[in-house]
């Protein structure tokens, strides 16, 4: 494999995936994977991972290891080499530290360009329209993505191929030919080539050899040297290198490079758009942008350089020399046979439409084919997903939704959790209190008995007229408050069993409200809106609650007012709701109504056991109750509602 991820680096950005343009890529596991039957080696992968995570196979190794072997070993290279090596100034300098390497042979593959631009300047000259076949990954993908297309492939080798052919020729058979440029689809390309490494991986030799421009003597390539062929790593080097003047009125070339515009050309070829036109395409923007170069360098400096060197180069051609040196190779045979290698995903009209709704694409409004995936559509992404090449996760917009929807269910649970701790702190609290107050109503019971039994018979004994008499009737009148007092407290700390009985809710709070005394200035509203009154209640208990919110109503409005009952339900639980149109409770005090003991009530006025009573009532009953309350009329009418929800039947 060429091309490969380090898992340990990949963070699943899918740029990868957006920029293959051969889908080589599939998302596994949340980790980048390539399928190395549908890659085509361009390397665009390793050029936009931001990560490191996609790297190319070095073979630098190999190659060290055939230079010191003592094999009679020959470099060829690419002419795009000005664009990597700027930083030495004479490319006689470069070639020099190539032999210092142990190169027998450095030859330049501009002359191989040369020999391949002419036979395509013949092959072109027929009525046959052919596509340049120069370029690897061109013709990977049009063996893979445009099989129909295989037969307009030029029947020409590469330079690279051409370059080795000529130098195996003219030096013989008994060396190594290692091939040095910017692409990585030249190290699979050609089984002429022993090995094939790129002009990053030459840096890296040169450093770990300790091999610097100061220590190289300088030397030119060997013959045979290159002409126009210099020229031929650039935008339309092809038809330059072939003296082929080409414009846009009379020529009938059509020259496409980088991995949008070679695509959609091909596209349009195939379609018939443009079958009077020959093709010269490139993968990348020029060999000078090959994935085998340096990163960060710029595109037109590239290609500057590569200019100023050809036109130096031709300024000191010997011109009858390379004349003479194309007649020899002229009858070199350069040509290759390239067959169909379909690896497209064919869409056989299956159903993707659970896919897509799975992904929340249920018509093609929701198709937003925003291409954040890798695909140009949602439908190819389906096909994708569906032929094992991609996740439902790539889908950028739904992931969101999903990572929003989830948001939204934890803050559901996290208010629910916080419901639940406070619920378990005040039942906590009210055991707690519960346990007091039974430990103090029992201490008290006994000697309160014996002041409220004295204290009636002194009072019975007393004569009207008798000055202690009023002492004597205030005891009486404050130790039987004790005993309610008292009586409260057992109540509140005695857990009565709930006795669940089929209670008819409206006439529960019928009852409730005519077991209170209602003064005259108080008015009493009922709202029924129920589909049934029946529900599995305490009567005894929840009549208890009722009339309790009812009192306190009643205390929360002296000057008089309203109460509304309010009686609603759902399938599983009944709804009571009793509001009132009082003063309303202080928000600081909201928290507390349900602790034990507390009330806002004057003194001798309550003991701040209802509400705690009627909480932990509730909650036997599986239900909840809740508050709300306004205390300032700037924000509208004052009052307070309190809300009992219970479960229809036993849990």
């Amino acid at each position: 494999m060429l091309v490969y991820t380090i898992k340990e680096l990949c963070r699943t950005c899918y740029t990868c995936v957006r920029e293959c343009p051969a889908k080589a890529i599939r998302i596994v596991g949340g980790q980048a994977e390539v399928i190395a039957d549908r890659c085509i080696a361009c390397g665009n992968c390793t050029k936009v991972c931001s990560q490191g995570a996609k790297v190319f196979l070095d073979t630098s190794g190999r190659v060290i290891n055939l230079l010191e072997s003592g094999e009679r070993t020959a470099a060829i290279v690419a002419p795009s080499f000005p664009a990597e090596f700027h930083d030495i100034p004479d490319y006689r300098i470069f070639t020099g530290m190539l032999r210092k390497l142990g190169f027998s042979i450095v030859a330049e593959v501009s002359f191989g360009a040369d020999l391949v631009a002419h036979r395509f300047g013949n092959l072109i000259s027929g009525e046959k329209y052919y596509i340049s076949s120069d370029c690897p990954s061109i013709v990977n993908y049009v063996r893979f993505y445009h099989p129909s297309l295989v037969d307009h492939l030029a029947p020409i080798v590469s330079p690279m191929v051409a370059t080795s052919r000529v130098i195996r020729k003219k030096y013989g058979n008994n060396l190594k030919i290692v091939f040095i440029g910017p692409c990585i689809a030249k190290k699979a390309e050609s089984q002429e080539i022993d090995e094939a490494i790129t002009f990053v991986e030459l840096r890296d030799i040169f450093l770990r050899k300790g091999i610097r421009p100061e220590d190289a003597v300088p030397s030119d390539f060997d013959p045979p040297k290159g002409g126009r062929g210099a020229i031929f790593p650039v935008t339309r080097g092809l038809m330059q290198t072939a003296g082929i003047n080409d414009d846009a009125v009379t020529g009938k070339i059509i020259a496409a490079e980088g991995r949008i515009d070679f695509q959609n050309a091909l596209k349009e070829f195939e379609a018939g758009l443009l079958m009077n036109s020959h093709m010269e395409l490139l993968c990348c923007e020029g060999c000078i942008m090959g994935p085998g170069l340096s990163r960060n360098g710029k595109q037109y400096s590239r290609r500057n350089l590569v200019s100023s060197y050809a036109r130096e180069k031709m300024w000191n051609l010997n011109l009858l020399e390379w004349e003479r040196n194309m007649d020899e190779f002229s009858s070199l045979d350069l040509s290759v046979h390239y067959t169909p290698a379909d690896q497209r995903i064919i869409n056989t009209d299956e159903d993707v439409s659970d896919i897509l709704s799975a992904m929340g694409k249920f018509t093609s409004k929701d198709h937003l084919n925003c291409g954040a995936c890798g695909y140009e559509t949602c439908v190819e992404h389906a096909i994708a997903i569906k032929k094992g090449l991609a996740e439902s996760e790539m889908c950028l917009p739904w992931t969101i939704e999903n990572l929003h929807n989830m948001v939204r269910q934890l803050e559901i649970s996290n208010e629910k959790l916080s419901s639940m701790r406070q619920a378990l702190r005040q039942s906590e609290k009210l055991a707690h209190m519960g346990q007091l107050s039974a430990g103090i109503a029992h201490e008290l019971n006994n000697p309160l008995g014996v002041v409220i039994m004295y204290s009636n018979i002194l009072l019975e004994e007393c004569s009207p007229d008798d000055p202690m008499r009023e002492d004597l009737k205030l005891i009486a009148e404050q130790a039987g408050r004790c005993k309610k007092i008292v009586g409260g407290l057992l109540n509140f700390a005695r857990k009565n069993q709930v006795n669940h009985q089929d209670v008819d809710v409206k006439e529960l709070v019928e009852h409730s409200v005519e077991s209170v005394i209602i003064p005259d200035k108080i008015n009493v509203e009922m709202v029924y809106n129920m589909t049934s009154p029946h529900a599995m209640l305490d009567n005894e208990q929840m009549t208890q609650v009722i009339s309790n919110l009812i009192k306190n109503a009643i205390d929360a409005m002296p000057q008089g007012g309203t109460i509304t009952l309010v009686m609603t339900d759902t399938p599983g639980d009944i709804i009571i709701e009793v509001k009132d149109t009082g003063t309303g409770i202080k928000e600081e005090n909201r928290s507390k109504i349900f602790e034990p003991f507390f009330t806002t009530k004057g003194i001798g006025h309550g003991t701040g056991l209802g509400l705690a009573t009627a909480y932990g009532i509730v909650k036997m009953h599986k239900g909840r109750i809740t508050v709300e309350s306004n205390d300032n009329p700037e924000k509208g009418p004052t009052g307070t509602s309190f809300r009992i929800v219970l479960p229809r039947k036993k849990e």
